[in-house]
């Protein structure tokens, strides 16, 4: 092709160069110029062959360049480099690949700042008998670091710092290419119990847990241990359906709702879940789930310990609606959970139950309120029950920030009712993957 451009360039000079020779050649000019346009003529035919051939060594070059790309990997490896490899470093290997390189050592980080504050009635101490709450307080700040380990697995940590201290919320390796399908982790994670013991604070659409959450699933921490994870989904031509076991150490729950207590190594744990999931429509869905879990409360003395244990019972449901042609605008879910708590203590077994229900609605594109009704009993007494209900109102100046208000009344069982308005201020930082939906 090289050469082909280059004789009808060559070519086409030659007939202008012809042409104007016949021209001087004509009566009407004299010998003197026509000496000046050969002189002329060879000048141009000169410039244009050093163009000409300048322009094919760039050709050239480009082809070369084209053909190496093309080239396989392995082939190209192997290759000899004619230059050095400063010199041969490609404008996409100098942007794109020296970012995925420098990921390998960077991982995704953010930083979520949750101040929460609480105002209301009574006003004499405690103003909430089994929670209370400070004024205004700077809840938590979780940082996150998450990252792609290697093809096979990836890695998530979650560091939650608290005016108590700091302390690692969640820390996982995930392994996601195993045999049979298994989807493991290892590390210290939250326990697929339900729902809300999988959230963090700042998913939550509200300020605070549930009741049932709090008096029966170990609290604000809920079971959150160190141990190893299995997931297996089920295929079946119907629905989305995965079975979850876990194991963990035995340590779970807070000091005002002491869940597990492991004294010995074989004190462990454990956790069951089976979650189904379907789409009603190409706006609506449902999740369905099913849980248990065992394990040693340490409500005994030290010889009665391994005969004392506490049994959880859960199901969860979650409906949801977002339209397609106004998802940005409105939505609804629904969401509820039933847990049975089986308790051994000395003074006999406490069988206590409770449960939520919630529904949020997005008025706006930045507005959503919400409503949710709360019963539990007492975990250590199942003759207390507690009951209460709460209003919700939020708004999102964007995905990075959001302001709530929650008005909440309790009514306790043994103590003064409380009405307590509870406002939140979330923000965050960086790029946070994800949550599990």
């Amino acid at each position: 092709m090289v050469f082909r451009r280059r004789d009808a360039a060559y070519a086409f000079a030659m007939v202008i160069a012809v042409a104007t020779y016949a021209r001087a050649q004509s009566p009407a000019q004299t010998p003197a110029d026509a000496q000046a346009l050969r002189s002329a003529i060879d000048d141009l035919k000169k410039d244009f062959e050093q163009r000409l051939s300048a322009l094919e060594t760039r050709l050239a070059a480009v082809e070369a360049a084209s053909k190496q790309a093309a080239t396989p990997p392995a082939a190209a490896s192997t290759a000899p480099q004619a230059t050095s490899p400063a010199l041969a470093v490609s404008p996409e290997s100098a942007t794109g690949s020296s970012i995925s390189n420098a990921k390998v050592f960077n991982p995704d980080m953010a930083v979520i700042g949750n101040f929460l504050g609480a105002i209301g009635h009574p006003n004499t101490e405690p103003v909430n008998p089994i929670r209370p709450l400070p004024l205004m307080e700077m809840h938590e700040s979780e940082a996150s670091f998450q990252a792609v380990v290697d093809p096979y697995a990836r890695a998530d940590f979650f560091m939650s710092f608290g005016e108590q201290g700091v302390d690692v919320e969640e820390g996982y390796i995930t392994f996601t290419s195993l045999p049979f399908g298994l989807l493991t982790k290892v590390g210290k994670m939250r326990a697929a119990f339900g729902k809300v013991n999988t959230m963090h604070s700042h998913v939550l659409p509200w300020t605070d847990r549930p009741m049932v959450t709090n008096y029966l699933v170990g609290g604000e921490d809920g079971i959150d241990d160190a141990g190893i994870s299995v997931a297996k989904l089920i295929p079946n031509p119907w629905f989305f359906l995965e079975a979850t076991g876990q194991i963990f150490r035995g340590d779970s729950g807070d000091l005002q709702s002491p869940l597990y207590v492991a004294t010995e190594r074989t004190h462990f744990s454990y956790v069951g879940h089976l979650r189904g999931y379907q789409d009603l429509s190409e706006s609506t869905n449902i999740d369905l789930g099913a849980s248990v879990s065992r394990g040693f409360n340490g409500a005994g003395l030290p010889q009665d310990v391994d005969n004392l244990t506490t049994w959880l019972y859960g199901v969860d449901a979650t409906l949801k609606w977002k339209p397609l042609q106004r998802a940005i605008y409105h939505s609804f879910t629904a969401r509820s959970e039933f847990i049975w708590s089986r308790r051994e203590q000395l003074n006999g077994t406490q069988n206590s139950s409770g449960f939520y229900a919630s529904a949020d609605y997005q008025l706006a594109r930045r507005w959503f309120a919400g409503v949710r009704f709360d019963s539990s009993d007492h975990f250590d007494n199942a003759l207390l029950r507690d009951t209460g209900g709460s209003a919700i109102l939020t708004y999102w100046p964007s995905e990075f920030s959001q302001v709530r208000g929650q008005y909440r009344r309790t009514n306790y069982a043994v103590g003064p009712s409380a009405n307590e308005f509870l406002f939140q201020f979330q923000f965050s930082i960086g790029a946070h993957g994800a949550h599990p939906f």
